[in-house]
């Protein structure tokens, strides 16, 4: 009898093990005390989608739908919000504050502009995070796709040394710093949320080398979802 009990506590162990290893990831990170990633949004633009928007393997197709929810730990919050901002040049329209001051909506004076080529803004967090998610808002005032969009996470200012690498979609590394697996994807309200992967570091940089509409770079905001490292 008893060991009879103790095949029938094997059979039940081994059905709860199994039940696990079929959950899709997101249930596993929820059952591990993670909840959805809640942003504030956007209003949607009133303009309507261009019929020659750019195809191929390395882009992803256009949706109106809203992703995926993205699961983080729960207390995260936005660690970028009011901070300082610096970048590899000057813009000639807007100010650099204004892509941590939480405002992102599809008008012209809430859009950064620099000049073309490969450039980034830089947001410095004031103390090493460990960030489970940053989302990035390029410029959703039209449907087009960035060019070599690149996030990195370092505790070096002059990104030298520690570099993490959190997304690139440069496939053909026309900036220089590797070549990138993601996919180029298509701006809208819900912007772009990049998996942190509890990288740790107080810099995060955000590269882009045009868009399909324009040679110029344009950044809205940069939001980053973390937790102290220590």
């Amino acid at each position: 009898m008893k060991q009879h009990s103790i095949q029938i506590r094997r059979l039940a162990l081994a059905a709860t093990l199994g039940a696990a290893f079929l959950l899709p990831p997101a249930a596993l990170r929820a059952a591990e005390g993670q909840e959805p990633l809640k942003l504030q949004l956007p209003m949607p633009t009133l303009k309507g989608t261009p019929e020659d928007l750019p195809k191929g393997a390395n882009i992803e197709p256009m949706s109106d739908k809203p992703p995926a929810p993205f699961l983080v730990p729960a207390g995260v919050k936005n660690v970028a919000l009011g901070k300082k901002v610096t970048s590899s040049v000057t813009p000639f329209t807007g100010e650099l504050a204004q892509i941590t001051d939480g405002l992102k909506e599809a008008f012209d004076d809430q859009a950064v502009e620099f000049k073309k080529g490969t450039q980034w803004v830089q947001v410095d967090l004031g103390e090493p995070y460990k960030i489970y998610a940053v989302a990035v808002w390029h410029d959703h005032r039209y449907i087009q796709l960035f060019k070599s969009v690149i996030v990195q996470v370092s505790d070096d200012p002059d990104f030298k040394a520690s570099v993490t690498t959190l997304f690139n979609n440069d496939t053909d590394n026309s900036s220089g710093l590797g070549i990138g697996t993601d996919k180029q994807y298509f701006e809208t309200r819900y912007g772009r949320v990049i998996d942190g992967k509890g990288a740790v570091g107080r810099y995060v940089r955000s590269y882009t080398k045009g868009s399909s509409q324009s040679a110029i770079n344009v950044h809205q905001e940069i939001e980053v979802y973390a937790l102290p490292a220590k």
